[in-house]
């Protein structure tokens, strides 16, 4: 990015009510390209493009897989919920796509490169681990900007894999004694001949975003600067900040998020103008919804998943199959729904959402549940339930009551049980994040009836993601149960 330009379509913001946490973006060939922060979900790095910035659809993955450890792959009892994939920076440079990101559970930092955005991407390594990173390309040189507080500029040998020996490396921004959140989420651009590195804090009398920007004439130079934007938009009393900044044809732009409850951090465009060589932000601003497209939605597993499916950690492909329906079969005993392997998930869309689907029991064990949730740390979980030969409809729930990273290792509240007849059972699960609740049903020759109680959502840290419906099999006797699902249909 070299050039600016003035011509921005000034005083209107796109808000997405989907999450889609720690956006970066460039503008390549026509369109703009947006990567996201995947966390446990697999496959991961998912990329959306857009021509407008308002319509944005699903375009790719980077990555099926990583390094299929054991927690990877919900062996036994480790995970890695709240860990996985963070805050990538994608770049474009001298015919090549960069990804680069951190992955929190495996303490390293991986680099992949591609031709195509479609990929296929080719994985490398760059050697330490730098939080929240973003990459610099500049006069044949590599760079990486990262951390929490103290904000770091590194100089990268030139095969990227390390730092290189006797190149910059220091401290070009401090933060030190904000009681919330020091300065991090790095974006670094050279802009007609300057250095500019957005980030996000907090206030430090409360929580909550606020957007910085410093600036620099050199590398070596002292960066200089301040917050620039303080704003929710009139959306939500939370601020937003943390994104990408890219300039194209309908001007100049950052992406960042908003910290909105139980659906998780859903980014917000906001245009700007240069003036002076600083940017300048409309004190009015008209807030419409973008439109998201192929992001979600129905599917009845013919003979596969549509692309907007993602599994909750990396998936046993040997205990699945799609084939009229998708299959899940059990090859552990877990305490909980958090350990099912092989949970396929999809975003949620706000204000409010709904789905259904129907699932055959009929080849579940005693102590098997099979079902429907929305899921994050504090879930609600409509399915089936086998005990006694009998086949139950169920809903489940979690309010965790550890601390806000502590994932829950409870075995889940049973609210409502009742006997049905046969083994199939069609439910459907309402989420409504105006005020962050879920609400369960089961069908009935009547139409839908409602069990369990209505449901408290929280965004927690222990997933640290949105609430998702999701579909899982798990069981809690012995292992080998499988369940069907069929004709999963959003409302």
């Amino acid at each position: 990015m070299s050039e600016l330009t003035n011509q921005s379509n000034m005083g209107i913001c796109y808000h997405f009510n989907m999450d889609i946490p720690d956006p970066d973006v460039i503008f390549h060939d026509g369109y703009y390209y947006l990567i996201t922060t995947t966390m446990h979900f697999f496959p991961g790095g998912e990329i959306l493009r857009s021509s407008d910035l308002k319509k944005w659809e699903h375009y790719s993955y980077v990555f099926d897989k990583l390094e299929s450890s054991p927690a990877q792959r919900l062996e036994d009892d480790e995970h890695i919920y709240g860990k996985g994939m963070w805050a990538p920076v994608i770049r474009f440079n001298d015919g090549v796509f960069y990804v680069a990101f951190s992955s929190n559970d495996m303490n390293k930092t991986y680099l992949f490169r591609s031709a195509d955005l479609k990929g296929p991407w080719n994985r490398s390594e760059i050697k330490g681990f730098y939080h929240d990173l973003s990459l610099l390309f500049d006069n044949g040189k590599a760079y990486v900007v990262y951390g929490n507080t103290d904000i770091h500029l590194t100089e990268l040998n030139e095969d990227l894999t390390g730092p290189k020996e006797g190149g910059i490396d220091r401290i070009i921004v401090d933060d030190s004694g904000n009681p919330m959140l020091g300065l991090e989420g790095s974006h670094i651009y050279k802009i007609d001949g300057r250095y500019y590195l957005f980030m996000i804090h907090s206030l430090r009398d409360r929580w909550r975003r606020v957007e910085a920007l410093y600036v620099s004439d050199s590398l070596e130079g002292e960066f200089t600067g301040g917050d620039i934007f303080d704003n929710d938009l009139g959306i939500r009393d939370s601020g937003i900040a943390q994104g990408g900044m890219v300039t194209g044809p309908v001007g100049n732009h950052l992406i960042m998020f908003q910290d909105s409850g139980a659906i998780g951090r859903l980014p917000v465009v906001v245009p700007f103008e240069f003036k002076d060589g600083m940017p300048v932000f409309d004190e009015i601003n008209e807030v419409e919804e973008a439109e998201l497209n192929g992001l979600c939605g129905s599917d009845d597993f013919a003979d596969g998943h549509k692309e907007f499916w993602q599994f909750n950690h990396e998936p046993d492909m040997d205990l699945i199959k799609f084939d009229n329906g998708f299959h899940i079969t059990t090859d552990k005993v877990c305490r909980n729904i958090f350990h099912a392997k092989n949970t396929l998930t999809q975003k949620t869309l706000g204000p409010k959402c709904s789905a259904q689907v129907t699932i055959d029991a009929s080849e579940l064990n005693d102590g098997d549940f099979a079902g429907l949730s929305a899921f994050q740390g504090d879930y609600a979980f409509a399915g089936i339930h086998k005990k006694n030969n009998g086949f139950y409809a169920v809903m489940m729930s979690n309010t965790s009551k550890g601390g806000i990273w502590d994932l829950s290792e409870e075995e889940g509240i049973i609210e409502s049980e009742e006997l049905i007849d046969g083994s199939s059972l069609t439910v459907k699960v309402e989420c409504d994040f105006t005020v962050d609740t879920a609400t369960c049903f089961i069908e009935t020759s009547d139409g839908f009836k409602q069990i369990g109680t209505v449901h408290d959502l929280r965004f927690r840290l222990d997933h640290f993601t949105g609430s998702r419906f999701a579909l899982s099999c798990f069981s809690t006797v012995s292992s080998g149960g499988t369940a069907v699902f069929n004709r999963f249909v959003p409302g």
